[in-house]
Order: C-alpha cells, then structure tokens, then sequence
C-alpha cells in the first residue's frame, strides 16, 4: 500500500489510484476498499502481489508524508501461498528498501527479541550505517509484567544513528469495537505517562511524535539528497543531449550508415560465436551446456567413452598375429626375436581401423554443436530475416567444406 498524505484544510477525502473518480470521505468505506482491492488482486486466500494500491489522503490533520507499508515476512506458506513466499517477499521489500532516497520504518514488536528482528536485519542489509533506518517499536503495552523496553527506546541496546519511537496501536478488540482514532491516541498518550519506566521520555513516544519525526526526517532526508539527485539528472540530461545531436542529422538511408551497420552485425556475430566456444561470453547459460563447454565434453567424456566400448578377443588377435607371421615368412622357416614389419602393419592396421567409427562420430558431433552455436549467435539478428539466413548460410556451408578435409585427415 502506498500511502500518501497531503496536508490542507477542509474538505477531507481520500481517493484511490485505481477508482480516481470517487472521493472517499467516510474512512471505514477506504477499508473496505483496501480490502477489496487486495483481494481482486491477489485473491482471497491469503495470496500476495508486488502491485502496490495507492491511496491519497487530504486532510488537516495530517502532515505531508509518503508512507510505504510492506508486508510483513512470511515463514511459512498458508492458503494460496507459494512456497518460496519468504523470498517472495523479502525481494518485494528489498525493491523498496534500496532506493537510497527512501527512509526505512524498521517495525518490531517490543515483546520479541531485537536481536532476531527480521526488520532490523533487511535494513542492515541495505543500510549497514544506519543512517536511513529509524526504529519503531509496537506492543509496549503486551510485555511481560517486570519487563519494558527502556534500554531500546533510550537507543542503549542496538543504537540507530535516527533512533527508536515507541507506540501503543489498537488491538484487534478495539478494532473489531469501532474503538476511535482520538480515544486510541489518548489512551497511548496515558500509557506513556503512567508507565514508570517511559514517564521521562513520554513526550518522545507515541503515534503523534512519531508522525511530526516522519515529516522532520523525511524533509531533511530529501534536502539532503537533493543535490547528488540533481547532480544525476543533469548528467543524464547532458547524455540524452548528446545523443539528440548524435540522432539530429541521422540518416538511415545514407549507404554509409547501412554499411556500418551490417559490418557492426557481422563483426557483433564473431565475437558472441568465439565467446560461446572460447568460454568468456556475458550471457551465461545456467539451464544446459553449449558452445565450447559440449565440445570440451565430446572430447574428454563421450569420445574416451566410445573408444572404451571397443570390444576384440585376444584370442582370436594372437591366432592372427601368428597367421600374418607364417604368411609373411612363406614356405622359409619362422625364425628370430622381432615381429616383421609387414605382419606388425597388417595386424596394427586392422585395429587402428576400428577407430574410424568412433572418430568419425566424434567429428560430427563437433559440427553439430558449431552449427547449433551458429544459430544462437545468429539470433541477435531477428530483425533482418536475410541477413541472418545469408549469415548463416556461409558460416555453415564453410563448416561443412572444414568438416570434408576434417574426415579425410582423420
């Protein structure tokens, strides 16, 4: 829900981004809308969604402020919930929480340990400094009976640089009771009053004191940021007016412009194609191996694989040694220590033969995969169905010429 407030004197109303030609000026009907809404959008069993409902409210009694409010992080899955609803969520508010612009309202429950606060540690993250985080502490009235939250709220215990604000908001019985905003916020303000350990800073506490920080803050974070902000834009600006000169004078039909354009397309394919075998591209494929990472994989798993299924009987290659060797001496008597060098060749030719097969596969599959790598990097080149089929027609027809003399060698 983002929620932004504008302050001004009567009429009150509020109005939604998503219904912008209906005034709302009785507050339970906003409720109602708000739930609504969420449930259009996400359903009605607990699903979630980063589309945010944008509400406005003009009103005199509040101060001008955006407020944000993001879910709370989800553990365990219920009703629709996915199952990865945690990280769902963390990176729903992650998207927020970044902006250096933004201020983070880290909200913890005063009866739970700090330490452990999800909200604290997401800020920790983005905002290690703490020097956007400002620290809300609710459910000071449910605390164990002996124990309060003194040394937080005094910034003793986990300090941040904008501190810590206490609140009492109603409970879901004063909720479900109509119980009014007024008698709400007179009852935190006796709260804070009457408790001996928050008696002193009582006028550090509460709802109002904590809406009067938001706009102080929020005011002096956005003059402090301003600068750098503007600084930003008027690069940007002297970028965009650069390339506006660039385009000014563009020719698209000067033949020169064609030309450097296809050679900047034609020379973009050779460098993605020799990333894609060499291993250094950008574009990283997490799903499968391609490109020189299969053909490392032909070569050292399924080609060695291939030659260890060879199969041959020593029996019947030493009746064939012995064969090559008488035929080879004829009718002279087989004498001496070495094998003839004839006998030697016809036999080792007959086994080397039986590599062919393997190799031969080996190599096509080589050529299959530099064609299907062709491909891929021809995809860049969507735009210009000609091109591409040209491109790919050369690069191909030249693989194939290589593929001829490839066998022929091996």
């Amino acid at each position: 829900l983002i929620l932004v407030f504008f302050f001004q004197s009567l009429p009150e109303y509020a109005e939604f981004l998503h219904c912008k030609s209906k005034k709302f000026t009785d507050f339970d009907e906003v409720r109602q809308e708000i739930e609504a809404e969420t449930d259009r959008v996400t359903g009605t069993n607990k699903g979630i969604s980063p589309v945010p409902i944008n509400l406005r409210v003009y009103s005199p009694h509040v101060l001008n402020l955006t407020l944000i409010d993001l879910p709370g992080i989800t553990k365990v899955p219920v009703g629709d919930q996915p199952q990865d609803i945690e990280y769902q969520i963390k990176d729903m508010i992650l998207q927020f929480i970044s902006r250096e612009s933004s201020l983070i309202l880290a909200v913890t429950p005063a009866n739970m340990d700090l330490a452990n606060s999800d909200a604290l540690k997401m800020a920790k993250e983005v905002d290690p400094q703490g020097l956007r985080t400002i620290g809300v502490i609710t459910k000071l009235d449910l605390m164990d009976e002996g124990t309060d939250a003194r040394d937080v709220l005094e910034n003793k215990l986990l300090p941040l640089r904008r501190g810590y604000i206490g609140v009492v908001n109603r409970s879901q019985k004063d909720i479900d009771g109509k119980k009014d905003i007024r008698a709400a916020l007179a009852a935190e303000r006796k709260f804070f009053l009457s408790h001996p350990a928050y008696r002193h800073m009582a006028d550090r506490m509460g709802t109002p004191h904590l809406q009067k920080v938001l706009n102080q803050q929020l005011t002096n974070h956005i003059r402090e940021t301003l600068p750098s902000l503007r600084s930003k834009l008027q690069s940007q600006l002297l970028s965009l007016e650069k390339e506006v000169e660039e385009y000014k004078n563009f020719r698209p039909d000067d033949p020169t412009r064609k030309t450097k354009a296809l050679l900047q397309m034609v020379q973009q394919f050779g460098v993605d194609f020799e990333k894609r075998i060499e291993g250094s591209g950008d574009q990283v494929d997490t799903l499968e191996l391609s490109g020189g990472a299969r053909i490392n994989r032909i070569f050292h798993e399924r080609f060695p694989f291939e030659l260890v299924k060879m199969e041959f009987d020593e029996k019947d290659l030493r009746r064939e040694i012995s064969y090559a060797i008488k035929n080879i001496h004829g009718v002279r008597q087989v004498t001496g220590l070495f094998t003839p060098d004839l006998a030697f060749e016809a036999i080792v030719k007959k086994q080397v033969v039986k590599l062919k097969e393997p190799c031969l596969k080996c190599v096509d599959l080589v050529i299959q995969e530099l064609i299907n790598t062709v491909r891929q990097c021809t995809s860049k080149l969507g735009s210009y169905p000609r091109l591409r089929e040209e491109t790919e027609r050369i690069v191909t027809t030249h693989i194939r010429e290589r593929e001829g003399k490839t066998k022929d060698q091996v």
